[in-house]
């Protein structure tokens, strides 16, 4: 099953939706920003868990629960054996390994900007300190 994200582009007042390939993270991340399915995969890092024992917390149908679910596996996040009922769920690590990797990239991009930014930062304010020594020994 392909899974595509609309994109939507403005050329001169004109919208245009254009069909993309969803990647991994974007399914994930679309995923995760439920606050319920963000609760479910909090509870499976403490362990599996059958679907009712999942459903068990919210005021929902296990229909619901099972598209929660649906969201999740279809993105990674879990997986469900196959088998006869009731099936474990599972959370799946290796997709946060790539969202880790992802978020770990931006964030050593920022720590760099930011180290050379205080470089800046310093190198103007012992300049500023020369120049007000300077003045100083002119009076």
């Amino acid at each position: 099953m392909s899974h595509t994200t609309p994109m939507v582009s403005f050329n001169h007042r004109v919208e245009t939706r254009v069909s993309m390939p969803a990647d991994t993270l974007t399914r994930v991340f679309s995923a995760l920003a439920d606050p319920t399915r963000r609760d479910m995969v909090a509870r499976l890092a403490e362990g599996d868990a059958t679907v009712n024992q999942l459903a068990q917390p919210y005021r929902m149908s296990l229909q619901a629960v099972y598209k929660h679910l649906k969201v999740l596996e279809e993105a990674g996040v879990v997986s469900r054996p196959p088998g006869p009922q009731p099936r474990l769920v599972r959370l799946e690590t290796e997709v946060f390994d790539e969202m880790d990797a992802w978020i770990e990239r931006y964030r050593r991009r920022a720590e760099e900007r930011f180290r050379r930014l205080d470089t800046l930062l310093a190198t103007m304010d012992d300049k500023k300190k020369k120049k007000g020594n300077g003045h100083e020994q002119d009076r």
